[in-house]
C-alpha cells in the first residue's frame, strides 16, 4: 500500500522528462478538414456522445456540460446505497436518440464516474480492492433488469470509470463500451468481447505510465494529441479530451457543431490556426495544409 501511494505521488509530481510531439502534423491528412484524418473524424463522430455522458457522470463537477445536445437525455437511475457511495461509486443513466424527434432510443448509456482525486477512497476500493468492480457489475445488471425492451446498452467511463466499463463489457459480451483516459487496473480477461470496446487516450496523460506495467484492454485504441502543452495531470482530465472529440466531430456532424457553439468549446491547441479560431463547420474544405502545432516548451 505504502509503495503504491509513493508511486502515485511520483507520477503526480512535475517531471523533467520530455515526450516526442507526435501528432498528425506530418501526416498525409494535412489537406483534410482541420488536418484530422478521415478515420479519426469518423471515430470522433461515433464517440463524442459517450464522452459527454462520461463527463456528466461527475455530478457536481465544475467541468460538466451546460448543453448535452438534443440526442442525449438523462433519465432517472436507481438510488445509490450509502455503502456504495462511501466506496466512491457513482454513475448516471442516459438515453441516446438517432434523431431528436424519435420516441424510442437507439441505446441506453450507463456512465460510470471515475476517480476524482479528492482522497484515497477510489484508489483503495477501485484499484487496491475489487469493491467498485463488483458494485459496477451488480448495478449494471440491476439497471438492465428494469427495462423489458431490446434497446442495446452501452457502458462508458473515464479513468477508473473506464475500468468499470471494461469489466461490465467483459462479463456481458452483448454490451458495447467506450472508455476515455482509461485506468489499466481491471481484472477480467481482456480478449473477451474485445471487438466491442473503444478507447480514447490523450497522449502522455498520467495513467499511461501505469499502463506500461499492465495489459491494456483489448479494444480499438485511439491516442490523440489534443493538448501537447499540458502536463500529465491536466492531460488526464476528461473535459479537454471530450471537447477535442466534439470539435473534431463537428467537421462531419452538424449536432457536434451546435455543441461547439453552445458550450463555447475552443479549438484544441494542437490544431492549426489561432487560439480564437472559430469552427468552420461541416462544409469546410482544407485548401491550405493544416500543420498541427507542437508543444512550445518541454515538461
Amino acid at each position: 500500500m505504502r509503495c503504491i501511494l509513493a508511486c502515485l505521488l511520483m507520477v503526480l509530481l512535475p517531471g523533467c522528462a520530455t515526450y516526442p510531439d507526435i501528432s498528425q502534423s506530418r501526416s498525409p491528412c494535412r489537406l483534410e478538414p482541420g488536418g484530422w484524418c478521415d478515420f479519426v473524424r469518423e471515430a470522433a463522430v461515433d464517440a463524442y456522445p459517450y464522452a459527454i455522458a462520461a463527463t456528466q457522470a461527475y455530478s457536481g463537477d465544475d467541468n460538466l456540460y451546460t448543453n448535452i445536445g438534443s440526442r442525449l437525455k438523462r433519465i432517472e437511475r436507481l438510488p445509490i446505497s450509502h455503502d456504495y457511495e462511501k466506496k466512491g461509486f457513482g454513475y448516471q443513466l442516459f438515453e441516446q436518440f438517432q434523431n431528436p424527434t424519435d420516441k424510442a432510443p437507439k441505446a441506453r448509456i450507463l456512465a460510470f464516474r471515475g476517480t476524482d482525486f479528492d482522497g484515497l477512497t477510489d484508489i483503495f476500493y477501485g484499484t487496491l480492492r475489487n469493491d467498485q468492480i463488483e458494485i459496477a457489475v451488480r448495478t449494471f445488471e440491476a439497471e438492465a433488469a428494469r427495462f423489458t425492451d431490446d434497446v442495446p446498452w452501452i457502458v462508458v467511463g473515464h479513468s477508473m470509470g473506464g475500468a468499470l466499463a471494461t469489466e461490465v463489457s467483459i462479463k456481458h459480451p452483448q454490451v458495447r463500451a467506450y472508455m476515455f483516459n482509461t485506468s489499466p487496473f481491471y481484472g477480467g480477461e481482456d480478449m473477451t468481447n474485445d471487438m466491442q470496446r473503444t478507447v480514447f487516450n490523450e497522449r502522455g496523460e498520467l495513467l499511461r505510465r501505469f499502463a506500461r506495467f499492465d495489459a491494456s484492454p483489448a479494444a480499438d485504441l485511439f491516442t490523440l494529441n489534443c493538448s501537447p502543452q499540458n502536463g500529465r495531470l491536466s492531460k488526464h482530465k476528461l473535459r479537454p479530451l471530450a471537447d477535442c472529440l466534439i470539435w473534431i466531430a463537428a467537421y462531419d456532424d452538424d449536432e457536434a457543431g451546435r455543441l461547439v457553439a453552445a458550450n463555447q468549446i475552443a479549438k484544441p491547441m494542437v490544431e492549426c490556426g489561432p487560439d480564437d479560431k472559430q469552427h468552420p463547420g461541416t462544409q469546410h474544405r482544407q485548401l491550405v495544409p493544416c500543420v498541427h502545432n507542437a508543444r512550445t516548451s518541454s515538461r
